[in-house]
C-alpha cells in the first residue's frame, strides 16, 4: 500500500542547507557540527559527489512536508513517476536499463501498459532531478506522481506528425509514380523520414547507448540501411508505417490506462465541511478524520465516515459494482465516491482522503497492474532471446550471401526485412495489455483483483469452498430462545453478555445485542481466554464460566437430546456452563442469503465442478444451509485448521478457491490455489489478505469474476498464437523472397494494434445476468 509520511525539517543553520526535510544534513560545515549523527545520505547539492550540477531549484530548496508519490521504508524510499512517449514494451525496458545504470539506484522497473515508473534510491536528488533527466534524454517524458511538475508537452503532437508525414509520403508517391525526376520523390521521402522518424532516431540513439536492442533502433537501421542502398521510398514507407502503427496502438493502450483515471475522479475534490459554526467548502484532502461533512441530494460524497443525522438511499456502485441504491440511516458507514441520491445527511468522516477505501482501491489496482502474470513473464524472456537471434540473423544475411554469388543489393535489403520482423513488439504487449484491462474492468464491477497471475488462477477454478457463516448466509444471526437449566433467564443472560462483551464473531454479537435488550447487566470479568472453533472461559466473581459449542462441555442424555431436537429444527445450539455444568443455552438462527442461491446457480452454469461448504456450526444446521443454497458438498463442525485440511483434500484433483470474510478463514484462505474475501468495502484486513476481494457483501460478481478470467487468458493465448504466427510466416516470406518492406513493418506494428483491440474488448465484458 502507498502510504504518506510527514516529515520532521531539520533545524541545521547552514545556508546550503536550510530548509532541509531529511534527517540530517550531508554539508561539509553541517557534518562537523553534528558528528554525533551518522548521515550517509547523498540527496541534497551540497555533497561534492551528487554526479549533477546544482541550480537554484536543487534539492537545497523547500521540499514539500507531504510527498504522497513515495514510500518510505527505513533508509531507502520508492517513487513513483507517470512516464509518457513510450511506444512498446521494449521502450519500457530501454528506459528501465537506462534510469538502474544511475549511481544509486537500487532498482527500477517500467511497466509499459500502466506508464508507470518505479524506482527504489535512498537519494532524494537522484529520484527528482537525475531520473528524470535521465528519461529525457533517452527521448521520454517523466514526472513524479502527485508531483506539481507538468510533464513537458511537446512542441507537436502526434497527431500533427501523422497527417503531415502522410502529405509529405502521398507527394513523393505522386513524383514517382508521374517519373519525374526521382530527386524530387526522394526530398520528401527524405522529408518524411525526418519527422516521422525524428523520435524514433533519437530514442534509438539512447536505446543503443543504453545498450537495448529495442524497437526503435531495429526499425532506424533499417531504414536508414534502405536509404544507403539507394530505396528512398522503402526507407520513408518503414518509418511512415511504423509512426502510423505507433499511434494507433497508444491511442488504444491509452483506453486502458484510462479506467484507473476515471477511478481516481470518482471522489469529489472538494466537501462541505462544519467549522466554526458555518458550512463551508473545502477541499476535500485538508479534511481531518472526525470532522463533520454535508452531503446533500445528488452529490457525490467526497470521504469515508459514518452517518450522524439523516437518513437517505446511496449508490455504491462505485466500491461496489452494484447500481441498485442502499438505503442509509444514522448508524450507518458511506464511502468516497458513492452517491447520495435523495435526502440531505451529515457524516462523521472516519478516514482522510488518501486513505478512503475508493483511494485503497485505486492502489491496490495500481499495484496488481505491475505484477507480472507467468504467461507475461514467458514472453518477456522468449522476446530477449528471439530478438538477438533475429538481429544476428539480420546480419549475416547481410554479409555471407554475397560471398556466394548473390547479389549484395538485394542481401543487405533481405537482411533489412529481418531486422524489422525481429522486432517483438506485439508479442511482447499482448499479454500485459490485456491483463490491465481485465483488472481495470473488475474493479469498475466491485471486484479488486491483485495481480494478473490470480486471473490466471481463477481461469483454472473447478472447485470453490465456501465458509457459511457471513458468506453463504447473511452473518447476522438472531437469539430465537434461550433455554434455562439452572439459575434464571436474568441471570444467564448477565453472565453471557460479560463473557461475549468483546467478542467479534456473529454469533457472539447476537447474544450480545439479545442481552441488551433484554437490560441484562453487565459483570466484572477476569482470566478471559479464547479457545479457537469452541468458545471461550473466564472467571466472574471467582468462579469460572464458559460459553460456546457442545464441544467445551460433557453433555448430559436429556442435553444431548435437547441439543439434537433443536438441531434438526435448524438452529445453532450455544451453551452456557459454570464449572464445566451447564445452566443455560441459546437458539441462534441465521439466514440464508437469497443471492447465494442465484451465484451458486449461476456458478454451476458457468463449469465449476464442485461447490462445497466449509463451517465449523453443525452438521444438521450445515447440511440444512447447504441443501436450501444447492451446494453439493458441506463439512461441519471444522475448526480452522480443519478447514485448511478440507482445502488440501480438495486440491488432489481440483484447482480450488476459498471464499470468507479473509479473518476467520486465513489458514482455509491460505492454503487454497485462490483466496477470495467478500465484503471488501467495510474490512480493510479483507482487502489485505485475500489476492482477489468481491467489495459487495455477497456472491453477486462471482460468476463474472470467473468468466472474466477465463476471457483474459483465451484472448492472451489468442494474441500470443497470433502474434507467433505472423512472425513465422514472416520469417518463411523473407527468405522465400516474396516479403516487401512495407508489409514487414506491417506484421509487426500492424500486429501490435489487433493485439491491443484484441484486448480492448475485455473492458467491455460484461456481467452475467
Amino acid at each position: 500500500m502507498f502510504k504518506i509520511f510527514n516529515r520532521k525539517k531539520n533545524t541545521c543553520q547552514d545556508d546550503c542547507c536550510k530548509p532541509k526535510v531529511e534527517k540530517g544534513c550531508n554539508c561539509p560545515d553541517c557534518a562537523e557540527k553534528n558528528d554525533e549523527i551518522n548521515v550517509e545520505n547523498k540527496d541534497d547539492c551540497c555533497d561534492e559527489d551528487s554526479g549533477e550540477d546544482s541550480d537554484s531549484d536543487g534539492c537545497c530548496e523547500d521540499e514539500p512536508d507531504i510527498v504522497s508519490s513515495r514510500i518510505r521504508n527505513n533508509s531507502e524510499s520508492t517513487y513513483i513517476y507517470n512516464v509518457t512517449g513510450m511506444d512498446c514494451g521494449s521502450c519500457a525496458l530501454t528506459i528501465q536499463k537506462g534510469v538502474a545504470s544511475i549511481r544509486e539506484i537500487d532498482d527500477a522497473k517500467v511497466n509499459f501498459s500502466t506508464g508507470k515508473m518505479t524506482v527504489v534510491t535512498n537519494s532524494m536528488h537522484i529520484a527528482k532531478k537525475d531520473v528524470l533527466k535521465k528519461v529525457k534524454q533517452l527521448g521520454y517524458s517523466a514526472s513524479l506522481v502527485d508531483d506539481d511538475n507538468v510533464v513537458e508537452k511537446e512542441s507537436i503532437s502526434q497527431e500533427q506528425i501523422v497527417l503531415i508525414s502522410t502529405l509529405l509520403f502521398a507527394i513523393g508517391l505522386t513524383f514517382q509514380f508521374l517519373i519525374i525526376n526521382s530527386m524530387f520523390s526522394n526530398i520528401f521521402y527524405a522529408l518524411t523520414m525526418g519527422l516521422a522518424g525524428f523520435k524514433t532516431f533519437r530514442s534509438a540513439w539512447f536505446g543503443i547507448r543504453a545498450k537495448s536492442l529495442d524497437m526503435n533502433v531495429l526499425m532506424s537501421i533499417a531504414s536508414i540501411g534502405a536509404v544507403l542502398i539507394g530505396q528512398w521510398s522503402e526507407g520513408a514507407t518503414v518509418l511512415y508505417l511504423f509512426v502510423i502503427g505507433i499511434y494507433l496502438q497508444n491511442k488504444a493502450v491509452n483506453r486502458t490506462r484510462q479506467s484507473i483515471k476515471d477511478m481516481m475522479s470518482l471522489a469529489p475534490d472538494n466537501a462541505i465541511l462544519y467549522r466554526n459554526g458555518e458550512w463551508i467548502e473545502v477541499e476535500s484532502k485538508s479534511v481531518e478524520v472526525g470532522d463533520r461533512i454535508l452531503v446533500r441530494s445528488g452529490d457525490k460524497i467526497a470521504l469515508d465516515g459514518i452517518i450522524e443525522k439523516g437518513s437517505t438511499n446511496i449508490n455504491q456502485s462505485s466500491i461496489t459494482g452494484e447500481s441498485i441504491p442502499i438505503s442509509k440511516r444514522i448508524g450507518d458507514s458511506v464511502y468516497a465516491g458513492s452517491i447520495n441520491e435523495s435526502g440531505t445527511i451529515e457524516v462523521r468522516t472516519t478516514k482522510v482522503a488518501s486513505d478512503s477505501t475508493i483511494s485503497q482501491i485505486v492502489k491496490m489496482v495500481e499495484e496488481a497492474e505491475e505484477r507480472k502474470a507467468p504467461s507475461e513473464a514467458f514472453i518477456d524472456k522468449f522476446s530477449r532471446i528471439y530478438t538477438p537471434i533475429v538481429f544476428l540473423v539480420a546480419i549475416l544475411t547481410m554479409i555471407l550471401p554475397p560471398f556466394w554469388g548473390m547479389d549484395l543489393k538485394d542481401s543487405i535489403f533481405k537482411g533489412l526485412e529481418l531486422l524489422i520482423v525481429a522486432c517483438p513488439c506485439a508479442l511482447v504487449i499482448s499479454t500485459p495489455v490485456s491483463i490491465v484491462s481485465a483488472i481495470g474492468n473488475a474493479a469498475k464491477n466491485g471486484v479488486l483483483v491483485k495481480g494478473g497471475s490470480y486471473l490466471e488462477t481463477a481461469s483454472k477454478i473447478s472447485a470453490i469452498a465456501f465458509d457459511k457463516t457471513g458468506t453463504i448466509t447473511e452473518g447476522k444471526p438472531e437469539v430465537i430462545e434461550v433455554e434455562v437449566f439452572e439459575g434464571t433467564k436474568q441471570e444467564i443472560l448477565s453472565i453471557s453478555r460479560s463473557l461475549e462483551q468483546n467478542a467479534t464473531h456473529p454469533i457472539a454479537k447476537s447474544i450480545v445485542n439479545y442481552a441488551i435488550a433484554k437490560e441484562a447487566h453487565i459483570l466484572k470479568v477476569t482470566d478471559e481466554q479464547n479457545i479457537v472453533g469452541k468458545g471461550m472461559t473466564a472467571k466472574i466473581l471467582g468462579k469460572s464460566y464458559s460459553i460456546g459449542s457442545s464441544k467445551l462441555f460433557n453433555l448430559t442424555s436429556q442435553q444431548e437430546s435437547f441439543k439434537k431436537m433443536s438441531e434438526s429444527n435448524g438452529n445453532t445450539v450455544i451453551f452456557v456452563g459454570r464449572e464445566k455444568i451447564i445452566i443455560g443455552a441459546f437458539l441462534v438462527q441465521d439466514t440464508l442469503r437469497k443471492s447465494s442461491i442465484e451465484a451458486i446457480s449461476k456458478l454451476k452454469s458457468v463449469g465449476i465442478k464442485k461447490l462445497v461448504m466449509l463451517t465449523g456450526d453443525n452438521q444438521k444446521v450445515a447440511s440444512n444451509i447447504a441443501k436450501q443454497a444447492g451446494l453439493s458438498d458441506t463439512s461441519a463442525e471444522l475448526m480452522p485448521q480443519d478447514k485448511a485440511k478440507q482445502i488440501e483434500v480438495l486440491q488432489q484433483n481440483h484447482t480450488v478457491a476459498m471464499i470468507g470474510d479473509g479473518i476467520n478463514d486465513a489458514p482455509a484462505l491460505a492454503t487454497s490455489d485462490l483466496g477470495i474475501a467478500m465484503g471488501g468495502a467495510g474490512t480493510d484486513t479483507a482487502m489485505e489478505t485475500s489476492d482477489i476481494v468481491l467489495m459487495a457483501d455477497n456472491l453477486n460478481k462471482l460468476p463474472y469474476l470467473l468468466l472474466l478470467s477465463k476471457s483474459t487468458v483465451r484472448i492472451i493465448k489468442e494474441n500470443i498464437t497470433l502474434s507467433l504466427l505472423i512472425k513465422l510466416i514472416a520469417l518463411i516470406a523473407v527468405f522465400g523472397g516474396v516479403l516487401p518492406i512495407w508489409l514487414a513493418v506491417l506484421s509487426d506494428t500492424g500486429m501490435a494494434v489487433i493485439v491491443t483491440l484484441n484486448a480492448l474488448r475485455l473492458l467491455s465484458k460484461k456481467d452475467i445476468k
